[in-house]
């Protein structure tokens, strides 16, 4: 029987003896987990190159354009002012990242992570194509330089810097838009050379990161894979290897008639197969990104040696020594129950979030006056914000009181997007006026349609 290695925790797996990097030769992965990663991983990459081109309500469905400070989530645009809905986005994203993670371990990293998307269904897979199955890599890479060798490396590297050239353009256009995207694209190269530069140089380091880092991502550089050593517990899922089952382990002797040792023939099938170069059966590791391709590589095994699947499965260090099943902690549950809560107050604030958002302040440092009829006015400035693509004009009414309010022009114009401010006086009878600070409500009308409100004081005598 194979001894188990005890110091496999002392060196990342990626690394040799010498300190230098150990190639990674990845076994091409098959199986019902495989399957399944794979459509939803397709998914979501058609969803990545399809959502620049799907407008809802004439807005884009996902557009992040920080240096305009604008954004749109499901054709709903917010701007700075929508802090409120930021930070409970924040939030919800930090708590969610908390409770998948100690309920799930790395299971985001193995199906929806864009690192291991792209990696595994893109990059190895065109890996696979040009140059072959992981023996064959090998023996490429050890061979002489020769017309075969030249053509293959040369093929897959070109193949690889275009696919990051678009993918750069893609993530491009959820900074600035389609539209804007294919003016650059279509217009003089000459015109836009510095952001044409800052494109080769981000699809540079992307065509680094899956030409040459790869798993050192996941490894050295992804700081949600540093978060699972302070988070996970006993009872948090992952994939794991039963040792109770396995143990010991040996090779299979079919001349035996009943099997002394474990159900693990020390094939190290999960091994050849892992993209980052781990033994599963050492235990929970730094480098597992939850994959499951050691799952399917075992199952299969199992089904040929005629042994129950699962001994490697998505488990808990717990279950497997209690030979329990997998169970939601009480500490899962409340996550679970805070974040539905969260998730539910921010999709109330995106579903109810207005077209028109106004702000009224009364003017610093002024009182109020009174007019020649005897009315009591405060000025006011106002900002508003046109969140749809269509042209607005707005009209403002009093409606918590009998009075006026007086602009310079009864109408606002709000362009498509834009922002619009100005200074207006209200003026109220004082006999309206209970108090020296009075709580006033304006209504913010497109023609008869009431728009939004806004609250406001008022200052009398």
């Amino acid at each position: 029987m194979k001894k188990q290695k005890a110091n496999f925790r002392d060196q990342l797996s990626t690394l040799t003896a010498e300190g230098k990097r150990a190639w990674i030769y990845a076994k091409k992965p098959s199986g019902r987990y495989y399957i399944a990663r794979n459509i939803v991983g397709f998914a979501l990459l058609a969803f990545l190159f399809g959502a620049p081109f799907v407008k809802i309500n004439g807005n884009p469905l996902l557009l992040i354009n920080v240096l305009e400070r604008k954004f749109s989530i499901s054709g709903t645009i917010f701007h700075p002012q929508d802090v409120i809905i930021f930070g409970l986005a924040f939030l919800t994203g930090v708590l969610f990242v908390v409770l998948f993670t100690v309920a799930f371990g790395r299971l985001f990293c193995g199906w929806v992570c864009p690192q291991t998307v792209f990696m595994e269904l893109i990059f190895r897979r065109i890996e696979y194509w040009i140059e072959g199955n992981y023996s064959k890599q090998k023996a490429l890479d050890r061979m002489e330089w020769n017309a075969e060798k030249i053509l293959k490396k040369t093929s897959k590297h070109l193949i690889f810097y275009a696919i990051s050239f678009l993918i750069g353009n893609t993530f491009l256009s959820y900074l600035i838009g389609i539209e804007k995207l294919g003016e650059i694209i279509t217009a003089n190269p000459t015109e836009h050379l510095g952001g044409l530069t800052a494109m080769f140089v981000f699809s540079t380091a992307f065509y680094f990161v899956f030409a040459f880092f790869r798993e050192q991502v996941c490894t050295i550089a992804c700081p949600y894979g540093r978060l699972q050593s302070v988070l996970v517990d006993g009872n948090t899922m992952a994939v794991a290897y039963d040792h109770q089952r396995g143990e010991p382990r040996g090779k299979l002797n079919k001349t035996e008639t009943e099997r002394k040792l474990g159900d693990c023939i020390d094939c190290l099938q999960c091994v050849f197969v892992c993209p980052t170069g781990i033994d599963i059966r050492n235990g929970t590791q730094l480098e597992c990104t939850n994959c499951t391709a050691c799952i399917d590589a075992c199952d299969e095994i199992m089904d040929k040696i005629e042994k129950p699947r699962g001994l490697i499965r998505y488990a808990s260090e717990n279950s497997i020594a209690n030979k329990t099943k997998f169970k939601l902690t009480k500490r899962m549950i409340a996550y679970s129950v805070v974040l539905t809560v969260l998730f539910g107050l921010l999709s109330g604030l995106v579903f109810f979030n207005k077209d028109v958002k106004i702000t009224v302040l009364r003017t610093p440092g002024q009182l109020y006056t009174k007019t020649e009829t005897g009315k009591i006015s405060n000025l006011y400035n106002m900002t508003v914000i046109n969140k749809t693509t269509t042209e607005i004009p707005i009209t403002l009414k009093l409606l918590s009181h009998e009075g006026e309010i007086r602009f310079v022009n009864d109408r606002i114009f709000l362009k498509p997007q834009g922002m619009s401010e100005g200074t207006f006086f209200i003026e109220i009878s004082p006999d309206q006026l209970k108090s020296v600070s009075n709580k006033i409500v304006i209504g913010v009308f497109n023609g008869e349609k009431l728009i939004t409100e806004v609250k406001s004081n008022f200052l009398a005598p």
